[in-house]
């Protein structure tokens, strides 16, 4: 029994009797509460053994109770679980916890199921292994510009019929909501919807789908570690969103996690996107294209024609949200910063400034964000820089210029609208869709940064409904950059295969490792670093109360089975660290 303490002293867990009224009852995966250190606390079994009536047994303590009905995790689960708390460097009683529901779970009484009618799959292949119970198979890449819920449908209609079950995670409980929605049209109660609910709900969805098969739960990332009966298939909806990614300790990724779930339970996975990852090319997945063009076009505005001085938004971009206000169309303004502006040109060659050692963007600073390297003037000697983007604030207030009092924020229901990455889900179908700072996102501090600034972009020209005249106009200082090549082709592939040649080459993920310890508050390097022994370790660097090291090698088992007694002994003193896997930010 490992107790529900997290702590790594605990991941071995504790030896207790069953005793006689508990017989038969106790399984793999049951909440019980038993006696530790002079209290009773709640726990989770991970294994049973059958014992005699010798001395051994006799000094065992015995469990007082079951906590709930219903275990939380399977013995197969459980495999997955072990692993994750191994790869994220996280206490196992951590990882347990997230199989279980917030409330303690209750035995549901079975749905009325309703039938299902055939349906002719864009993935023949995943959907009938799915429905035969066969074991994993190659994971599936669909591609398509939109209609994902549809093309879900017709997917998991082979397994739901069999009454085996799907899991199926998007990025955002709003998104989740209207899949949902969209699934139930056609599989009415077989959907379980887990979204922006109570706890007494989201635990009753739950209880629901341990307890029968044939059901398709539909929910964020949360429902990646569920224990759903029959579990045949995995649907992860756009996997390389931020979203998709817990933030807190442990950092798992659900795409990660499906992966050791499909390996383990003989799961079929399923991604649907409208553009692949890096990690799909490594994997070497099966991609499926649906036809048609997976966003609206896209016409590149070159920032360095502008003279100096000339705003946030180019001379180009102001007459086009014109025209569109003026013909009683919607614009869409992106801008990824509600604050200062995340990016900058020297205002005498009109050069995007970046960092002259690793090549991210500054911020205004004079050392830089991800090396610390001196930035010091532009190579062509200039020392004043102008900011291309700006925060949503300064971008409103430059457009009204242009187009008055129609321009807000998404939920003013304003003609011209003003958003984030954040409100990319609500903004309704536009004529014209800018992205005022692209160039802010692909230099960004992480080696993600242009794959991700690619994800954002494609989101946000597919906000562009299709018409004669809709478009995406992107602002940047670097027309020539891959990352605009495939926005205007709306083939992602040549950029993506470059992105994992250049991480192969420095051994970054998916081809290599790389984690990020933070500390705050003080603390004395020789706790953490031993552990660090054989990797590379940039750091320690200093922000404020934070300590961070960044470590990589291409296999960091060894430094993680390390790391947990040394970040143990530092949490047992009460000190706050943040082991981040793969991180999506530096």
């Amino acid at each position: 029994m490992v107790p529900d303490i997290p702590s790594f002293a605990f991941d071995d867990g504790f030896a207790y009797r069953v005793p006689p009224e508990l017989a038969g009852q106790a399984a793999v995966g049951s909440l019980v509460r038993v006696p530790l250190a002079g209290r009773r606390v709640r726990g989770y079994v991970i294994g049973l053994e059958e014992g005699g009536a010798g001395p051994e047994t006799g000094r065992l303590k015995d469990v007082r109770s079951l906590a709930a009905p219903v275990p939380v995790f399977t013995p197969a689960l459980l495999e997955s679980l072990r692993w994750a708390a191994r790869h994220y460097a996280a206490p196992l009683s951590a990882v347990l916890a997230k199989a279980g529901p917030p409330n303690l779970p209750k035995q549901a009484p079975p749905l009325d199921l309703p039938g299902v009618p055939p349906a002719a799959g864009p993935v023949p292949e995943l959907s009938e292994a799915a429905a035969a119970g066969r074991g994993p198979g190659r994971t599936v890449q669909l591609i398509a510009a939109g209609g994902w819920a549809e093309l879900i449908r017709e997917a998991v209609s082979a397994p739901v019929r069999a009454e085996k079950s799907v899991l199926v995670a998007a990025p955002t409980a709003v998104e989740a909501a209207e899949l949902a929605g969209r699934l139930r049209a056609d599989l009415g109660s077989r959907v379980v919807e887990v979204s922006d609910q109570q706890n007494a709900s989201i635990t009753s969805a739950w209880s629901q789908a341990a307890a029968q098969g044939g059901l398709v739960v539909v929910g964020t990332l949360r429902v990646g570690w569920w224990p759903v009966k029959d579990l045949s298939m995995m649907v992860l909806v756009e996997d390389g969103r931020r979203a998709m990614k817990e933030r807190q300790t442990p950092t798992v990724a659900v795409r990660t996690l499906a992966a050791a779930r499909s390996s383990a339970e003989g799961l079929q996975l399923l991604l649907v996107g409208r553009l692949p990852t890096v990690q799909t090319l490594y994997e070497d997945a099966a991609v499926v294209r649906v036809p048609g063009r997976l966003w609206a076009p896209v016409e590149i505005v070159d920032r360095t024609e502008d003279p100096p001085g000339g705003g946030v938004v180019a001379t180009r971009v102001r007459a086009a949200v014109a025209a569109v206000r003026r013909r009683g169309g919607r614009v869409f303004v992106f801008t990824h910063r509600r604050g200062y502006a995340p990016a900058s040109r020297c205002a005498q060659c009109r050069r995007l400034r970046s960092c002259p050692s690793c090549g991210s963007r500054p911020a205004h600073r004079a050392d830089c964000p991800r090396c610390r390297a001196e930035l010091g003037p532009c190579p062509c000697g200039g020392t004043r820089f102008e900011p291309l983007g700006a925060g949503v604030g300064r971008v409103i207030e430059e457009l009204r210029r242009v187009a008055g009092e129609e321009v807000g924020s998404v939920d003013s229901g304003r003609r011209v609208m003003v958003g984030t990455e954040r409100d990319l889900t609500a903004a309704p179908a536009v004529d014209l869709a800018v992205a005022v700072d692209a160039d802010g996102l692909v230099r960004g501090t992480n080696y993600r940064s242009a794959e991700d600034a690619l994800a954002v972009l494609a989101r946000t020209a597919a906000s562009v409904r299709r018409g004669s005249g809709c478009r995406m106009m992107v602002q940047t200082a670097e027309p020539g950059h891959p990352i605009y090549t495939a926005l205007l082709r709306a083939d992602p592939f040549p950029f993506l295969r470059g992105e994992l040649a250049a991480r192969r080459r420095f051994s970054l993920p998916p081809c290599g490792e790389v984690l990020v310890v933070e500390v705050t508050g003080e603390v004395d390097p020789a706790v953490l670093e031993p552990a660090f022994e054989g990797a590379a370790v940039y750091g320690p660097a200093q922000d404020e109360d934070r300590t961070r090291w960044m470590v990589q090698d291409d296999d960091l088992r060894k430094v993680k089975g390390r790391l947990r007694p040394a970040v143990g002994r530092l949490r047992d003193k009460g000190v706050k660290v943040r082991v981040d896997v793969d991180p999506r930010e530096f």
